[in-house]
């Protein structure tokens, strides 16, 4: 519990991003991670695709002490579990199949978004006087004022991660690839890292997109024209059309997202015949470049691995950027450098039965991650005196 004679702090909810003023919520955000900001979340929110319609509705948690704004965290309450990356399909089937309901759900996370970051943005007052188990008892409340079943906190940082780390509860892993930039001057510098059968192949990847007539153009969001944004749009619409699917992000979104953060966005563009044919879209944070959102109308050889890898890496290094992440999932990253990174999650399940099933669920599937992370480590395509 808290110190004695500290207050005890209180969580509210609101419906939406706009109940709590941009200056508010950003004194709260950490440097320049961008998924957080609240123009970032507005621009999901204002162009519907987190709203109650599209089944993320709008409960972003704030924290009180003593009538003060102490810290927020980005919530929504979810009817399904798409968007996350932290796959629960079966924990909501076994629920169904025995007459529970799963949904709705409290989720603290960044939408469509698997990337590692702050999640609980609290002032240093509130993170001093928190323990795991008032952190916990503040969530199990929230939940109950909600009608939620449960809680879920995705990607969170080492620092909550620490306030997350309480005996009993759900704690998930994963892994991400993600590169590491070491000091690298070049691409051709980050090449000479690799063995010698590795760099070979990246140079025949890169030769055979070139030999292919395709070149690229980079945009940072303050020189980014409209008609190329919406070039982009169409490529990223076309790789979930491909799949049968809606894309969860609308076209007005990118818009306004390059109006409201030029200066962390970036758009590489593929052009072919003097015609755009794919492009990948990046952010940027304080030592991180996000790679995120991607497309293609026309498929070539290796097309994808230059325009969301290759060409990435070439971004962070111009930028001075310390981390590529390239997105989720990818054992594919692993072969081209990218090194495996264990990524968290937190889970508040209440029902008693499920708890006890879920917890040696993922405790079994914690040690599967451990030994494959383990083993992806030793896959790194690095020379010998360039590991460590």
């Amino acid at each position: 519990m808290a110190e004695p004679g500290s207050p005890i702090p209180l969580v509210r909810f609101c419906t939406s991003i706009e109940d709590i003023a941009e200056p508010d919520w950003d004194a709260f955000c950490p440097g320049s991670y961008p998924f957080l900001k609240h123009r970032f979340l507005r621009a999901l929110e204002a162009n519907g695709c987190t709203t109650s319609e599209s089944g993320w509705t709008p409960a972003h948690l704030t924290f009180w002490l003593d009538g003060d704004l102490a810290g927020v965290a980005p919530a929504w309450l979810k009817a399904h579990s798409m968007g996350e990356y932290v796959f629960d399909w079966a924990w909501a089937d076994a629920y169904r199949r025995y007459g529970e309901e799963y949904y709705p759900k409290l989720l603290i996370a960044v939408p469509f978004t698997p990337c590692q970051g702050p999640r609980l943005l609290l002032g240093e007052t509130l993170r001093k006087g928190l323990t795991p188990e008032l952190l916990h008892k503040l969530l199990d409340s929230a939940c109950d004022a909600l009608g939620a079943h449960s809680w879920h906190v995705l990607f969170p940082n080492a620092d909550d991660q620490q306030l997350l780390e309480k005996t009993g509860e759900l704690h998930r892993l994963g892994c991400q690839f993600h590169w590491r930039n070491h000091g690298y001057r070049g691409f051709d510098d980050f090449l000479g890292a690799l063995t010698s059968r590795k760099r070979k192949s990246l140079r025949k990847e890169r030769r055979q997109v070139s030999e292919s007539g395709v070149s690229f153009r980079r945009f940072s969001g303050t020189d980014m024209p409209a008609q190329v944004l919406s070039a982009f749009y169409v490529f990223y619409q076309a790789t979930y059309l491909k799949r049968g699917q809606r894309p969860y992000l609308n076209e007005a979104f990118f818009r306004q997202l390059r109006t409201a953060m030029p200066e962390q966005l970036y758009l590489v563009m593929a052009i072919r015949d003097d015609d755009m044919i794919a492009g990948s879209l990046f952010l940027t944070g304080d030592d991180t470049l996000y790679g995120r959102y991607w497309g293609c109308l026309e498929e070539y050889d290796f097309l994808h691995f230059e325009t969301c890898y290759y060409q990435g890496i070439e971004l962070a290094i111009d930028l001075g950027l310390s981390t590529f992440d390239a997105g989720a999932q990818g054992e594919h990253k692993l072969i081209r450098g990218f090194e495996p990174v264990v990524t968290h999650s937190w889970h508040g399940i209440v029902h008693p039965g499920f708890h006890e099933a879920i917890e040696r669920f993922t405790a079994e599937e914690a040690e599967h991650v451990r030994r494959y992370v383990d083993d992806a480590r030793e896959a790194l395509p690095f020379r010998q005196e360039n590991t460590g």
